[in-house]
């Protein structure tokens, strides 16, 4: 078996190929990022046998086009995280940093650990992703006008304070424009700016909500039927974890998305603390179901106050709790990867 660790950049990628032992057996560099480029790498890695496995450095802005020429091409590729690539580099006897030393550390890293991701082609979990993403860019920026404007508004009446959350709502923004026409400033003048600008974003981001709400619920209604886990919870929990089936089990699923608790004694008393490690928007879908289901679902409550009733602290219970939750979304995940192919064949029919 020959690896062919792959360092990928914005215009060049360099790919090192090595034997079962981690020699090295040839080194290419390509002057472009294009598909008769990395089919080019294709023919190039021939030589090398059919027996060839890729590895590429996790970084999916620089190396998803790369990735779906591969796998059109029939190549089997495993990602691998910066880190191990960092400590395989670190533990060669060569010194310094260029892409083809980095190449050579992912594919040494990549025969140092068997069981590394399998990439795949972009599916529908992609797109809900991207949606989801969008609309939390549209969000941050409608709060930066928001606060801007609220400085504003201060400016013109020190008394003015729209209540908190108030700013996104159509029924105040149209109060807002109303008062402010009714004054003439330069102020004036771009606070009615932004409120347009707000009005603007706060339609566009419900109406991709709504789109994200309606592919969710196709795409993944078991994950949507959960307690505390509203569409937007199901379309991150979702668009980040891809697909469920490349991780071998629950455990591993925990072990990415930061529940897994980890070991922090050196004494008597055992203990464990939450992971501060992970996939870290995983990790926040994942609180806000805990938080949700703590304060409205019955079980959940049952469960801290056996927790808390035991010794531990409300810390301690709620990181236990998102160990129990990711387990269930885990579940609900597999349930629904499991019952995507029958659907795609039937829309295929």
């Amino acid at each position: 078996m020959v690896v062919l660790g792959i360092d990928a950049h914005k215009r060049t990628h360099t790919v090192v190929a090595v034997d079962e032992v981690g020699r090295q057996l040839g080194q290419k560099t390509t002057t472009a990022t294009t598909t008769e480029t990395h089919l080019e790498l294709v023919r190039w890695a021939a030589r090398f046998g059919p027996e060839r496995r890729w590895a590429v450095e996790d970084c999916r802005h620089l190396s998803r086009r790369l990735e779906g020429d591969l796998l059109r091409a029939g190549e089997a590729i495993v990602r691998v995280p910066p880190k191990l690539m960092a400590h395989a580099r670190d533990s060669a006897r060569t010194y310094g940093k260029s892409d083809p030393i980095d190449a050579l550390a992912v594919a040494r890293a990549a025969l140092r650990q068997p069981d590394l991701p399998v990439a795949q082609l972009d599916g529908p979990a992609r797109e809900v992703r991207l949606l989801v993403d969008h609309r939390e860019d549209l969000v941050a920026e409608r709060t930066r006008h928001i606060n801007r404007l609220r400085w504003y508004l201060h400016e013109i009446d020190p008394s003015w304070d729209p209540p908190a959350r108030s700013l996104i709502r159509y029924k105040t923004l149209e109060d807002v424009a109303a008062r402010l026409a009714a004054t003439e400033a330069m102020v004036t003048r771009f606070a009615a700016d932004l409120v347009v600008r707000i009005r603007d974003l706060t339609r566009a981001a419900n109406d991709l909500e709504r789109e994200i709400a309606g592919r969710v619920v196709e795409l993944a209604p078991t994950v949507a039927a959960l307690v505390g886990v509203g569409p937007l919870t199901a379309a991150k929990l979702v668009g980040e974890v891809a697909d469920v089936r490349r991780f071998r089990s629950k455990d591993a699923f925990a072990r990415h998305n930061g529940t897994a608790p980890l070991p922090v004694w050196s004494g008597n008393r055992v203990r464990h603390r939450l992971a501060r490690t992970g996939n870290r928007q995983l990790n926040c879908a994942i609180h806000r179901i805990a938080i949700t289901q703590g304060r409205c679902h019955g079980d959940a409550r049952a469960y801290l106050d056996r927790r808390i009733t035991s010794g531990d602290t409300r810390s301690e219970a709620l990181r236990a709790l998102k160990r129990r939750l990711s387990d269930i979304v885990y579940r609900a995940l597999l349930t629904d990867a499991l019952a995507a192919p029958a659907t795609c064949v039937s829309e295929a029919a």
